[in-house]
């Protein structure tokens, strides 16, 4: 990604760009490949970053921006169009099997996802979308095609970086292959804005990818306030079947290495009275072994004090939340960690590894406790100590703390950011095509300037 240091360029003023004068867009076009925005996270590779594209169109159509958002068709029952809201459409792109393709095997269906999205556009008069905004690293290499082929901005989001993952793999866990980290570089250098989860991010972007700190934003992921709220704890215990007086320390997420669900259940085979609640998927190489962590609980000789439940919906995830006593992250590598974000606004406070944005997800010590490193006794030292807080005057301290700090998570506060990338990324995109225009215009025998030669 590459930045001229003039202000001066073309004689627009990039110090304005933050205005409100701007105009935002009409529409946006929105690249999730590998992922739905409509499945349900915690089963495959859905997750944070389906919540994530989901919400955020819901907040931009309120706002009066349109949002189609591309996926890839994952069943023939899948209609081609689909308007989940007043503004806002998933379309459907028939690119390869609908079934039976992992993850890894997407890179072969590009081009054919790639085609449903021109054909989509194609269908109107030019202009039709005002930017291209893509998640995820295959979104990204379709998402600078579209931007070439439509003459508008792409803004990207990574999520996770394979570099970040594969220098914290769990044991067993399988390594990224050099084929996305290739990927991703390509589109750091392509995109002309980059969005963050977190300043974190921006760091492992700059460093591990050279991009031009200069050309990232960030955006803190939100979470639905209305949804995740306290409520009556013992009701929804009575729902979950558990005990009014028990210790509960839940998981909730995809079930593979690297969200270390084993760190939790080996840490809970050290404290006796702990009853634990997965709720949750096989994803990843978790796939390999998708019993893996039944057969861990049986080991550990805790069966009887786990119990598993199946991914599960925001409602019932909220009540999940208000049930327990304490929501483990112990993920060795979380671009944010939504799941913290969703517990604390329910009043439940959150032992996360200190790991990416999950040091800006929990304030450690107010909101929860942020535990170095995947040491089992670590792990058991510091639930433990949470738990003993039960009941008393510093527990509700701490959970009355940790809705507080759930609530400046609003996505509405994830669309301002948003928005005002969209703005930069606009107003940038118009300037450089401007000066292109001058370029154009000169006279053979005239010598381009120097920003002129570079663009």
């Amino acid at each position: 990604m590459r930045y001229c240091k003039d202000d001066r360029v073309g004689h627009f003023d990039f110090s304005r760009l933050d205005t409100p004068g701007l105009t935002d867009p009409r529409r946006v076009a929105v690249l999730a490949v590998h992922t739905s925005p409509l499945a349900q996270p915690g089963i495959g590779d859905a997750g944070g970053m389906n919540v994530y594209v989901l919400q955020s169109a819901l907040r931009l159509a309120r706002r009066g921006v349109q949002v189609e958002i591309f996926t890839r068709a994952t069943a023939s029952t899948d209609l081609p169009i689909v308007q989940v809201a007043p503004g806002v459409l998933v379309r459907n792109v028939a690119a390869g099997p609908f079934e039976g393709l992992d993850k890894y095997d997407l890179p072969t269906q590009l081009c054919a996802f790639a085609a449903g999205v021109l054909r989509a556009e194609a269908a109107h008069e030019p202009g039709y979308y005002d930017i291209v905004h893509s998640h995820y690293w295959l979104s990204g290499q379709v998402g600078w095609l579209a931007r070439d082929r439509w003459s508008v901005p792409l803004v990207h989001t990574a999520h996770t970086l394979a570099a970040v993952k594969n220098a914290a793999l769990a044991d067993g866990d399988t390594p990224e292959p050099q084929l996305r980290i290739v990927g991703e570089q390509q589109v750091v250098d392509e995109a002309d804005r980059l969005i963050a989860n977190t300043e974190d991010e921006v760091g492992q972007l700059v460093s591990l990818h050279q991009a031009d700190p200069a050309g990232i934003d960030v955006a803190y992921p939100g979470v639905d306030l209305d949804v995740f709220r306290p409520g009556d704890r013992l009701a929804a215990r009575a729902g979950l079947g558990l005990e009014p007086d028990v210790e509960v320390v839940a998981f909730v997420g995809r079930i593979q290495p690297l969200k270390g669900p084993d760190v939790l259940l080996r840490a809970a085979a050290k404290l006796p009275r702990v009853h634990v609640v997965v709720a949750g998927g096989p994803s990843g190489s978790g796939r390999a072994a998708p019993d893996g962590l039944v057969r861990l609980a049986d080991e550990l000789g805790i069966s009887g004090r786990v119990t598993f439940l199946p991914p599960q919906s925001r409602d019932d995830l909220a009540r999940l939340f208000r049930a327990v006593d304490l929501v483990a992250v112990p993920s060795y590598s979380e671009s944010f960690g939504l799941v913290a974000i969703e517990a604390q606004a329910c009043g439940t406070p959150v032992v996360a590894a200190a790991v990416g944005g999950l040091p800006v997800a929990v304030r450690d010590g107010l909101s929860g406790t942020l535990v170095s490193g995947h040491d089992v006794d670590r792990w058991a030292h510091a639930i433990d100590e949470l738990l003993r807080l039960r009941g008393g005057r510093r527990a509700w301290a701490m959970g009355r703390s940790a809705v507080e700090h759930a609530a400046t998570f609003s996505w509405d506060n994830t669309v301002d950011a948003l928005l005002a990338s969209y703005r930069r990324a606009i107003g940038e995109f118009t300037a450089r095509r401007s000066v292109r225009s001058l370029a154009s215009a000169r006279r053979p025998w005239q010598r381009p300037s120097r920003w002129e030669a570079w663009a």
